[in-house]
């Protein structure tokens, strides 16, 4: 039998973390982020790689500005559009790998002509959001130009198919599992609720290939992913996430596959993992045999840190006693970031081509740590961080944070006036802003905190959501919805003793963060429908806005009890239609009736027998589920959602309006909601709610505003 050839072989360009837009408005850095990526994607082109795998975070944010969109979409039009057909043939069910408006590969649409496709997964930056769950890869599919795989529409219950792509007599099975949070994947994997699906035929000739965008390190009990949770029967990971770059694959004995972490193209934190050498790598698959070859980055702006302890420097050692010596130690660390400048410019020189040598080299980034504990009791008198930085203005790009002070202690906290422990300042100057995680440092806090009313443990999730996410009333939405159902608590008791209240806030607070424990969500809050008259690019999201927000109960039947406003045409008047009261008790829809649209849950009977694809759990296996046959007989409707709240319009125009339209009708094409049950859920029973209806984001549940409802601001005002 003839050996592999080129035909054979399968060359895949590997990058992670481009992070596209990350400091864009830094007068410097602003265009850092773009143009390493076009490099990779420039890199891809002249190397004649057949496709290039991205391990998420293209973006910095999921709601990428302008600037980045069309530096992205400039640059995979560049280099992926072309005559040179596509050789990879996919063999699996394309609908099943990639949904969307365009359910299959970017090369295989007739309109399109690519030759180098790009195959990526979200990240936990450019992730989904806001009204139709949709993330800044759709709007690069939808276009043509990325197919976006690995997606996860359900983080407790995730299904793994892979992209079963071939040339010549090699097979790729390329799986795909975009970012989902950390500890709430953990506990899926660990409930056994992710499955894995392998080819149907010839399972040893293919090649396992897995991209993740998850921790690699426990930076928690269960903050981070296994390796040991995923299948055997992998041959590579590709690890996205982690931005150190260990681009030489490492072998895990244990699972029997090798690990490889490419880290990210950009620095977007002044941390040694930031300061390796950046690196892609170009991956040969023959068989089931692989190759790696590394390729450093060149347009990356050179870092260099150093950290050092001044009890342990001679020249310096003895300045802690004595007096004004504040001069003499910023001299001597000046000369220690000189040194470092010099060696970043000569670094950079090294990896250059003789033509790019005339350039001017860039501002490189320096970071120094310096341990200023003094011994004997001494004390070394530090200039300010930000004045001492701002000395180098035209030397460096990060001119206001270039040394860092930290005192190093073995207390790891410090009580203040016998009031809540915060951490200690070595600690708090150790977790540097630019690198620490939102959620972890505000639990730290608020350990030590005695909350009443708010929820700790989804405290830091909106403030991550804040800061990390730019939604701009996250804090504000927090803080009402947590109001919100104490006071929907309060009014469902009975005992009305002051005393008691503090034991009911309490008992409340212990539910919700129960409730975000186990569902790694806040309790979902109930949206009204947006106007017609609102402009989501001028006014911002709709579901984002403080009124949007259904406060009470009395508000959700005010849409049953009020009159509608119908929008009339021409110069008329908006007629206005009385709306018939709400039945005591809810009948079933009628079958072909004018209610609300219905939500049914649909199966497939063939889910399980595809051709192509076999469930990969084995008997002796804890880690799948096992797929179970199809029940049409436990198919649940879920609950009808509630009208959503409409202010009532003043008495006497309803009269006139109501007499001048009788017979109008109305039609509601909202979707349907789901609302909380109360915490003591006296006298009621909540119904089961399907996969289909359980998300991750909050924006997800926006309910479409109703084409005969018209919520007039200036009315109201």
């Amino acid at each position: 039998m003839p050996g592999p050839t080129a035909a054979d072989t399968i060359r895949i360009l590997v990058a992670t973390d481009s992070h596209v837009g990350y400091n864009e408005r830094d007068h410097i850095r602003g265009d850092d982020s773009w143009k390493s990526f076009h490099e990779v994607m420039c890199l891809a082109k002249d190397r004649d790689v057949d496709m290039v795998l991205l391990g998420g975070d293209l973006f910095h944010e999921n709601k990428p500005s302008r600037k980045s969109m069309y530096q992205v979409m400039r640059s995979l039009r560049m280099n992926c559009l072309g005559d040179k057909p596509c050789q990879l043939e996919v063999l699996s069910d394309m609908t099943e790998n990639f949904q969307g408006a365009f359910n299959h590969v970017n090369y295989k649409d007739p309109d399109i002509n690519i030759s180098m496709p790009v195959f990526s997964i979200h990240g936990n930056h450019d992730d989904p959001s806001g009204e139709g769950h949709f993330a800044a890869l759709d709007l690069l599919q939808v276009s043509g130009l990325v197919n976006y795989f690995g997606r996860t529409p359900e983080s407790d219950n995730i299904q793994i198919k892979p992209v079963l792509l071939q040339k010549g007599n090699t097979k790729l099975a390329l799986y795909g599992m975009s970012n989902v949070r950390d500890e709430r994947l953990f506990r899926t994997f660990r409930d056994g609720k992710v499955k894995f699906f392998q080819p149907g035929t010839q399972k040893e000739d293919w090649f396992n290939l897995m991209t993740v965008h998850q921790n690699h390190h426990s930076y928690t009990e269960t903050g981070y992913l296994p390796e040991n949770f995923l299948p055997e029967f992998l041959d590579l990971v590709i690890w996205g996430h982690e931005h150190e770059c260990l681009i030489d694959p490492k072998y895990n004995p244990e699972m029997n596959f090798h690990v490889m972490q490419p880290g990210s193209s950009v620095a977007t934190s002044l941390m040694p993992g930031e300061a390796v050498p950046k690196h892609v790598a170009i991956l040969s698959l023959t068989g089931r045999d692989f190759k790696v070859e590394p390729i450093r980055l060149k347009t990356i702006r050179p870092f260099k840190m150093k950290e050092i302890v001044l009890a342990d420097e001679k020249e310096i050692k003895n300045l802690a006693k004595r007096q004004d010596h504040r001069a003499e130690l910023t001299r001597y660390l000046m000369g220690i970031v000189d040194e470092l400048i010099d060696e970043a410019i000569e670094e950079w020189r090294e990896i250059q081509d003789e033509d790019e040598l005339e350039e001017e080299p860039p501002k490189p980034l320096i970071r120094l740590r310096v341990e200023f504990s003094a011994p004997g009791g001494g004390h070394y008198d530090c200039e300010n961080p930000q004045r001492f930085s701002n000395r180098f203005v035209e030397k460096v790009a990060n001119t206001n944070d270039i040394i860092q002070f930290y005192r190093k202690k073995s207390s790891t906290s410090r009580k203040v006036n016998n009031a809540a422990e915060i951490p200690e300042e070595s600690v708090l100057a150790q977790l540097a802003i630019d690198s620490v995680r939102i959620e972890k440092l505000v639990r730290e806090f608020l350990e030590a905190q005695n909350l009443t009313i708010l929820p700790q443990n989804s405290f830091g999730d909106a403030v991550s959501e804040f800061v990390d996410k730019g939604e701009t009333h996250a804090m504000e939405n927090f803080v009402t919805d947590s109001l919100v159902n104490q006071h929907k608590h309060l009014m469902s008791l009975d005992q009305t003793e002051e005393e008691d209240l503090s034991a009911a806030w309490e008992q409340n607070r212990l539910a919700e963060e129960a409730h975000f424990a186990q569902n790694g969500k806040r309790t979902m809050r109930k949206v009204k429908p947006k106007p017609i008259t609102w402009d989501s690019d001028d006014d911002g999201h709709w579901a984002d806005q403080p009124i949007a927000a259904i406060v009470s109960e009395d508000d959700e039947q005010a849409d049953d009890d009020d009159d509608v406003v119908a929008p009339a045409k021409g110069r008329g008047k908006a007629a206005t239609v009385k709306k018939a009261a709400a039945p005591a008790k809810k009948a079933a829809p009628a079958k072909g009736g004018r209610g609300r649209k219905k939500v049914v849950e649909e199966e497939s009977e063939d889910e399980d027998e595809d051709i192509v694809m076999v469930d990969s759990g084995e008997e002796d296996s804890s880690l799948f589920v096992k797929p179970s046959a199809p029940s049409r007989a436990t198919t649940k409707k879920p609950a009808p959602r509630k009208a959503s709240p409409v202010k009532r319009a003043p008495a006497a125009p309803r009269r006139r309006a109501a007499a001048m339209s009788q017979t109008q009708s109305r039609l509601d094409f909202s979707q349907p909601s789901f609302s909380q049950p109360k915490a003591n859920g006296a006298g009621k029973k909540m119904k089961d709610l399907s996969d289909d209806e359980i998300d991750d984001d909050d924006d997800a549940f926006e309910p479409a505003p109703s084409s005969a409802t018209v919520r007039s601001t200036r009315s109201r005002r």
